[in-house]
């Protein structure tokens, strides 16, 4: 299966931008740098100097987070830079589509619509919890779809995608599709990542980040995780010197830190709370359903989704209005069992009103 065939005839020759070498303990003049380091921060790397163009260390420790080889894996400025990288590489300006469900992530089409490539939808099943139809999805394809979009669990529902449908797509494009599954939520699932399957399937992409379930949202790191020959053609579309020094310290620092234990308590945290507000939430008389969820988020219809942003922002708390595409329904994000009882007070007072 040749799946390098789908991205963009001059991307297929482009090589990765050859930066000055990097030695330690060298005297550096061959990268236009400062020789003279500022006295602001305390890094094992001094910032007069650039990072490396690409963090070694941290591909392996991010590998190693997500079972995959480090030559499968480019780190990216969270996922969303990976969503840019992929769709700038595919498609094809004026020509190429790129396919999701709806709704979904909005930045597959923000950043289809920046690259001037079509973006096609399939309408989800609100009736049977926004389940994706993976027939319709296949049908919604032309010779002129490079990549699938499915994010998984999905944001702004929660659901997931099983894999007996997501091995169905994959060999129903094969060689003329890349399947991107993000799986930005993927730690509060029941499901599996999807990682072990790029071996066999070429055209998979997984997404990956740091933002979510390790609670880094702030240093904007993430992966993208594909066949060897895929992620070389990312690499040499990413900009050199992608991650700031401070950014690969701090994310090297947590991969060997407690930090990774403590998230598995924390994850089993969240997802204790979301069931919790699950069961309290759909008790009260103006919500009409609470979608089950596979994420840190769930999503609900009321009766009048004013009433209820303004109940919650009276006492400062800020939910996801989702009315401009979902009427009626707001997205919450499980916080804090203090933040969710307080959530939970303001609901039930304004249900007795």
């Amino acid at each position: 299966m040749n799946v390098l065939k789908l991205a963009r005839k001059e991307i297929q020759s482009l090589k990765s931008y050859k930066a000055a070498i990097q030695v330690d303990d060298t005297i550096r003049l061959n990268a236009n740098e400062s020789p003279f380091s500022s006295a602001l921060g305390d890094f094992r790397r001094p910032l007069n100097r650039y990072p490396e163009v690409r963090p070694q260390k941290l591909q392996v420790l991010l590998a190693n987070r997500f079972n995959c080889i480090p030559n499968q894996l480019l780190v990216t400025r969270g996922s969303s830079e990976a969503i840019d990288l992929l769709i700038r590489v595919f498609c094809v300006a004026g020509q190429d589509n790129i396919l999701s469900v709806n709704p979904t992530f909005e930045m597959y089409n923000h950043y289809a619509v920046i690259q001037n490539a079509e973006s096609r939808q399939i309408q989800t099943n609100i009736e049977d919890d926004f389940k994706i139809d993976i027939d319709a999805l296949i049908n919604g394809c032309s010779d002129k779809t490079k990549i699938i979009f499915i994010c998984s669990p999905n944001n702004p529902t929660g659901s997931s995608v099983s894999r007996i449908d997501l091995l169905k797509l994959l060999e129903a494009r094969n060689d003329q599709s890349i399947v991107v599954v993000d799986e930005a939520y993927i730690e509060f699932s029941a499901e599996k990542s999807a990682i072990e399957l790029i071996r066999k399937y070429p055209n998979l992409i997984i997404l990956r980040t740091l933002s979510k379930a390790l609670g880094f949202a702030g240093a904007r790191c993430g992966a993208v995780i594909g066949s060897n020959k895929v992620i070389k053609m990312l690499d040499a579309v990413q900009a050199p010197y992608a991650l700031a020094t401070p950014v690969i310290e701090c994310i090297e620092d947590v991969m060997q830190s407690d930090q990774l234990e403590t998230s598995k308590e924390i994850i089993d945290d969240i997802i204790n709370e979301r069931e919790y507000l699950f069961k309290s939430i759909s008790k009260l008389s103006f919500v009409k359903k609470v979608w089950p969820s596979d994420a840190n988020f769930f999503l609900i219809l009321v009766e009048n989704t004013k009433l209820v942003m303004k109940a919650a922002s009276d006492k400062n708390i800020l939910l996801r209005d989702f009315e401009y595409k979902l009427p009626g329904c707001i997205r919450i994000s499980v916080g804090t069992k203090q933040e969710n009882r307080l959530l939970l007070e303001v609901l039930e007072n304004l249900a007795e009103r």
